[in-house]
């Protein structure tokens, strides 16, 4: 059985504790709390609550996770776009509405399960659902991902990730004109307080984040983009976009609900990324091509 320690700050006092723990622990719903609590798994300085209970500063909570059965990971022959392969690693183009990894909800179709039926040898660091992953691009977000085949490649992909030796630049088509041709965004970014299904710009349990951007080409209502990441937090392009009031087209949980039907996905794309390769710290780059459907967009838009 797992435990988490957790203390409350000063910020989160007066919160009901189903609450407070789905915004301090992403992988937890508040359902699975509330049934941690009945089953006595949840503790407040040693003593048991309701889910009712409002969390106080330096509270001390516990939570008891029960071991979850190891998911069989099914190997599936779905074709992939391998843009670079060598003895460490793979750049594969992941197509839109494509998971990376089995989850709940997703236990096929899934790039780990074609990954599996393509490579006899995939990296196995701490994580055995997850194996190859060092980095991960939202469902409706194409392009560029490396995989590691061994966990020396893995350990030296996530360091560049960390130390931003690895760079990774997406494409995205946003909604309204920006007028300046360049940009950063510097904004931490949490668990949103009002649907813990999104993130948010916030000070509250955040991490920082870093989003360069330049303007590409202006359309009459919609600008295309060209985002690097400084930082890699969950759906950090398309929050840090909403957040200066450009969010990504066809985005359906950042864009405003009346232009969501303006294409049939989602405009990002990551079109390039660049590392050392871990044995002979060679600086790579690779490249994957706007997909069709993102490509028509641009050219309707340039006939308006």
């Amino acid at each position: 059985m797992e435990s988490l320690n957790i203390i409350v700050d000063f910020e989160n006092e007066g919160i009901r504790i189903d609450k407070y723990l789905t915004l301090v622990q992403d992988d937890l719903t508040r359902t699975k709390i509330q049934t941690l609590i009945k089953n006595n798994d949840i503790l407040v300085n040693g003593n048991e609550v309701l889910p009712s209970y409002k969390v106080r500063v330096d509270d001390e909570i516990v939570v008891n996770l029960p071991k979850v059965a190891p998911m069989n990971l099914i190997a599936e022959n779905i074709p992939l776009d391998i843009r670079y392969e060598d003895d460490d690693l793979i750049v594969v183009n992941k197509p839109k509405g494509m998971v990376v990894h089995p989850a709940v909800g997703n236990h096929t179709g899934t790039l780990v399960n074609a990954l599996l039926y393509h490579f006899n040898e995939l990296s196995n660091h701490k994580d055995s659902i997850r194996p190859g992953i060092v980095h991960r691009i939202d469902k409706n977000t194409s392009g560029c991902l490396i995989v590691c085949k061994n966990d020396k490649a893995h350990l030296s992909i996530a360091k560049q990730i960390k130390e931003n030796v690895c760079k990774r630049n997406y494409i995205a088509l946003v909604h309204g004109v920006i007028d300046h041709e360049t940009g950063t965004i510097n904004a931490p970014i949490g668990r949103s307080k009002h649907d813990r299904q999104k993130m948010a710009v916030t000070d509250v349990n955040s991490k920082d984040a870093v989003t360069h951007f330049k303007v590409l080409k202006r359309f009459e209502k919609y600008t295309l983009v060209e985002c690097s990441l400084e930082t890699g937090r969950t759906h950090q392009i398309r929050v840090h976009m909403q957040y200066i009031n450009y969010p990504v087209v066809g985005d359906d949980k950042y864009a405003p609900s009346n232009t969501r039907k303006d294409t049939e996905g989602q405009m990002l794309h990551a079109f390039s990324i660049t590392f050392k390769q871990p044995t002979t710290n060679e600086l790579i780059t690779v490249e994957a091509d706007l997909p069709k459907y993102f490509n028509d967009v641009i050219e309707e838009l340039e006939t308006v």
